[in-house]
């Protein structure tokens, strides 16, 4: 069985300003941060997805030009809607699956070309994995009779790429925005068979719909350095998040 799902992705995070963090002789950076990563999907009824991430982040770049970096981090994922039943004679528990704090990993590369002190354009890879497998159990009864299953969503990952537009202002606070395209697959299953619920034993394909979408955000110096990244993405839904980073 083959079931298109949209929007179910391990998201990676913010993509940063286009300019690497390191400073421009080349060295190390690290980060923290917070992301809330909205999508949906549709497959008969829509689906709203939702994953709040908490993250660790460390990298390193040079002449300005280049980056490479990794993230660590924990996150929950919701999908609502994914127990709701189409048949009158089967009841559910709950109706949202909903798992907390599961382990994903991030690597992302960039590259940043200056016209000049103000303006530049810069690309960027970005790709994410989802370590663990995600569960949640639905129960009730179907024609009378109870039953308990366990949806398990797995191998959730994503790569994304995009073009960054770069203006640097007053008091070095730079401004960004672009388009970027991605794509993300994952893979779920029922533990049981249950009659109008969306999901069955079979093991069943998730990916996103819409590969396309626009970001934006702002990136200013704090205490020496220490920077501020807030940065939000659309694509279906909208989503947002911020970082501090320190160049060391």
């Amino acid at each position: 069985m083959t079931l298109a799902i949209h929007g179910i992705a391990a998201a990676g995070g913010p993509f940063g300003s286009p300019q690497p963090i390191a400073r421009e002789a080349g060295g190390l950076h690290t980060a923290i941060g917070y992301w809330h990563h909205e999508d949906r999907y549709k497959n008969g009824t829509e689906f709203v997805t939702r994953q709040d991430q908490v993250y660790s982040e460390a990298g390193y770049g040079a002449q300005n030009r280049w980056d490479i970096y990794a993230r660590i981090g924990v996150s929950n994922l919701k999908i609502q809607d994914a127990f709701s039943s189409t048949n009158a004679l089967t009841t559910t528990s709950n109706n949202d699956f909903d798992e907390n704090w599961k382990f994903f990993g991030t690597l992302g590369a960039k590259v940043f070309y200056p016209f000049g002190k103000t303006f530049g354009m810069g690309a960027f890879v970005q790709g994410t994995y989802s370590f663990n497998s995600l569960k949640d159990d639905v129960s009730g009864t179907s024609g009378g009779a109870p039953y308990r299953a366990v949806l398990t969503v797995q191998d959730l990952w994503d790569v994304n790429f995009g073009i960054g537009f770069q203006a640097t202002v007053p008091y070095g606070i730079r401004l960004y925005a672009g388009p970027y395209v991605y794509y993300s697959e994952g893979t779920a299953s029922l533990s049981t068979n249950v009659p109008g619920l969306q999901f069955s034993t079979a093991d069943t394909t998730i990916k996103n719909k819409t590969n396309a979408g626009g970001f934006a955000g702002i990136d200013l110096p704090l205490a020496k350095g220490f920077r501020l990244n807030v940065e939000g993405q659309y694509s279906e839904r909208f989503s947002a998040g911020g970082a501090i980073t320190y160049t060391y």
